[in-house]
């Protein structure tokens, strides 16, 4: 017999997989990407791309173990709706706060960085009040049109996640006139040096957990979370490769040596002039759609830590027309443009790494856990042949993935925990009752 589980009213389910795959694909593929090629060739020269089809396996698992998950729980919340359901208030709070703060950090980080960018094309803009004036009326921006509506939103996500992809695909496409036969040559390399590689690539493939925290606004989520989680999954990694085999067609071994800028490098060889604007127009907009999406998505987690009364009701409280949490969008917006313009979280973005893993392994062992008890959420379970050794094949990748961290990521993301803890035990101390919500 399936096992029940709490149900959510109120939200409006309009998130059907091309909208989740585009937010998926818009959160993993990053500004990171323009630096990217020369890191790996660094490491590996021409055999860089089994390093990003090592990743893509590891991937897979990981990506199946969300798919059993996100197809049983139907909960707003992503990581940690999945882990709540499976293993109580306790461990999903303390697995939810670290992927929410370490989403919000990545956020504040990736607006810093957009404000530095506009301010070396317009020196004028590079001063305090200007900078924390223009990160306000972006995240004022994005967080009005998610206000008004989680189709709004995801439309948006869907368009400027085409326009972040049209750059590249436009740089790749003229990288592509100057393959050569002898360019596919792959000069095969050591276990231990793809090893090496992949710790720094595999990051580039992680991201879903942002694009999961909507999960009750998903429509058909046993349907819908697999197949996107999935595609996205295939587009990435498609992507990546076309782009790290076009950059060492154009650039050749030297790719290596271009490790601040290899995308713009490679552009002013096939584009010209025009090429480097190209890159700095497609960073841009990259990290505005990393944004556009953190907008929709991060919140979310705000309002389900109130929805089962571990914040203040009032995050929880949906708009009467609008049906979405906008207070909780208000309050992450104001969140992130107060860290992004005074740059106070520095210190912490350490931890981003330690503690998103921490929740993709509980994610893993969610999966399992939610399979063994056959939680459903409506509709038949995506589940992987072989039952629970794909997620455990998963937990081994991300537990190596953990024991590369370093102390201070420990020690940061340790306190963050205690953080939680405190968190958790003065709302349960006030007798903090889960918000119900009115169809």
């Amino acid at each position: 017999m399936p096992t029940e589980q709490k149900t959510e009213q109120g939200l409006v389910r309009a998130i059907g997989v091309r909208g989740l795959t585009a937010s998926i694909v818009n959160s993993t593929i990053g500004a990171g990407i323009f630096v990217l090629p020369a890191l790996v060739a660094r490491d590996l020269g021409s055999a860089a791309p089994l390093a990003y089809l090592a990743c893509a396996l590891a991937m897979t698992c990981v990506v199946a173990s969300f798919a059993m998950a996100g197809s049983r729980v139907s909960l707003t919340g992503g990581i940690y709706a999945y882990v709540e359901v499976a293993f109580g208030p306790l461990i999903g709070f303390v697995t939810g706060f670290l992927v929410w703060l370490a989403c919000l950090l990545a956020a504040a980080s990736v607006a810093s960085a957009l404000a530095t960018s506009v301010g070396l094309m317009v020196p004028a803009l590079n001063t305090p009040i200007y900078r924390a004036l223009g990160l306000g009326v972006v995240f004022a921006t994005f967080a009005w049109v998610n206000v008004r509506g989680v189709a709004i939103g995801t439309r948006l996500i869907e368009a400027v996640t085409v326009a972040k992809l049209l750059p590249l695909i436009v740089l790749t496409a003229a990288g592509l006139l100057w393959v050569r036969p002898e360019h596919f040559v792959i000069d095969w390399a050591s276990p231990d040096r793809i090893g090496t590689a992949s710790m720094t690539l595999i990051f580039a493939f992680l991201g879903i957990e942002v694009a999961l925290a909507p999960s009750g606004e998903v429509r058909d989520p046993a349907r819908t979370v697999p197949r996107a989680v999935f595609t996205a999954l295939a587009l990435t990694t498609f992507l990546y490769m076309l782009i790290q085999l076009t950059a060492h067609a154009v650039l050749g071994p030297a790719l290596g040596t271009f490790t601040d800028a290899p995308l713009a490098e490679m552009a002013s060889r096939v584009l010209g002039p025009l090429g480097r604007t190209v890159v700095l127009v497609g960073g841009s907009i990259s990290m505005l759609g990393f944004l556009s999406g953190d907008a929709l998505c991060t919140p979310r987690n705000l309002y389900a830590f109130a929805r089962d009364g571990l914040l203040p009701a009032p995050l929880a409280r949906l708009h009467p027309t609008f049906r979405t949490p906008s207070i909780a969008i208000i309050v992450h917006a104001t969140m992130a443009w107060a860290l992004a313009s005074g740059g106070t979280f520095a210190v912490l973005v350490v931890m981003s790494n330690v503690a998103l893993l921490v929740g993709y392994l509980f994610c893993c062992l969610a999966a399992i856990e939610l399979r063994r008890r056959n939680v459903q959420a409506g509709g038949v379970p995506f589940n992987m042949p072989g039952g629970p050794v794909v997620p455990l094949l998963a937990c081994v990748v991300v537990l190596w993935l953990l024991s590369h961290a370093t102390a201070q990521e420990y020690k940061v993301t340790s306190g963050a925990v205690v953080v939680a803890l405190l968190l958790f035990a003065w709302r349960r101390f006030r007798g903090a009752a889960p918000l119900v919500e009115p169809a």
